[in-house]
């Protein structure tokens, strides 16, 4: 029996064609997807498609839609094998990210895709991703699920979605995972690196359908005033910060900083520290600089990226659980959005 994979078009360049007529780029009815890439008809594989209504640029990309999007794979989970969602590359780590959080104890692949290039270009790399997403999202080792879990695949290459960061806007590889090794490279074969996937469970499939976005990122810079700073830190309903910091996490240790830091973590506020280098860790108490965001109360991300680090604040604050609880599970490794095993 062939694999039966769900397509879910939400926007971005992958989903544009160029008009006979105008010769302008314009979204393509995924109705009449195998007619743009024959190459499907070949494929041992039931496809289905919805596409949203209007399509969405990635910039505009938004916490509603991830829980549409978390929605549609709720309504159709038991009937697909596997989902490939096509996205604008721009904000697709931030996408990615989201959905790893919101679908606990996921069991099936959920495979983001897109392209630097329409798929109705001649030189496109969106036919290549598009297909070789779908074989993955339906592809089984020892009848089970090759890759359980929400990843990136773009230019040969898979990666674990709360891993990835776009790094590239000229290249056709857009993505790396700094911190962690990709899933699986498309080569001759799909050779997948099986100890880095999750492991599929067993138990039933938990849709989070709330997230709270009154955060904020606070990049750190050489000679961020006192004034900036502390206007940032005392906005109204403001309940986490990303701290965006130097090296291992390091900060200034003036006392001003120091002291608008302590004072937002006892006002309840919470403080998350994400480095900004694109390899490598935070690590609280290495040097003096960041021993004192220790001191103050200051939570460490370790390697989680940016995205991942937005997106587990977003659904960690729409808990419903007490504060320390949700600080609690900040620094725990939740979906392997970071190294720790805590």
């Amino acid at each position: 029996m062939s694999a039966k994979i769900l397509l879910i078009y939400t926007g971005g360049t992958i989903g544009m064609v160029q008009s006979h007529a105008t010769g302008a780029l314009k979204p393509f009815d995924f109705k009449h997807l195998k007619n743009e890439v024959p190459e499907l008809q070949r494929l041992s594989i039931t496809l289905e498609s919805i596409s949203f209504k209007e399509p969405i640029d990635s910039s505009n990309m938004h916490p509603r839609v991830w829980i549409q999007l978390a929605e549609i794979i709720e309504k159709n989970y038991r009937e697909f094998d596997g989902f490939v969602i096509l996205h604008g590359s721009d904000t697709m780590a931030y996408t990615a990210s989201a959905l790893s959080f919101m679908l606990e104890n996921l069991a099936k692949p959920v495979i983001l895709t897109g392209s630097q290039l329409p798929i109705g270009i001649i030189r496109t790399d969106g036919k290549e991703n598009l297909i070789t997403a779908i074989e993955i999202a339906a592809a089984k080792i020892n009848n089970q699920p090759a890759v359980p879990e929400v990843a990136i695949y773009f230019e040969y290459e898979l990666y674990r979605g709360n891993r990835t960061l776009k790094y590239n806007a000229a290249h056709f590889d857009a993505f790396i995972s700094p911190n962690y090794p990709v899933l699986a490279e498309a080569g001759v074969n799909i050779e997948y690196n099986s100890n880095y996937i999750l492991k599929k469970t067993k138990k039933k499939l938990i849709v989070h359908k709330h997230l709270d976005n009154d955060i904020v990122i606070l990049p750190l810079f050489p000679g961020i005033s006192k004034k900036i700073t502390s206007s940032v830190l005392k906005i109204n309903g403001l309940k986490a910060i990303v701290l965006h910091t130097f090296g291992a996490g390091n900060a200034p240790t003036e006392d001003w900083f120091i002291n608008e830091i302590a004072h937002a973590v006892k006002s309840n506020i919470i403080v998350y520290n994400v480095t900004q280098c694109i390899e490598g860790s935070v690590i609280q108490g290495k040097y003096e600089t960041s021993s004192l965001l220790k001191k103050a109360g200051v939570l460490s991300g370790e390697d989680i990226t940016i995205e991942a680090a937005v997106t587990k604040l977003m659904y960690v604050l729409a808990l419903p659980l007490s504060l320390a609880k949700k600080k609690e599970l900040l620094l725990k490794n939740l979906r392997g959005e970071i190294s720790s095993n805590k």
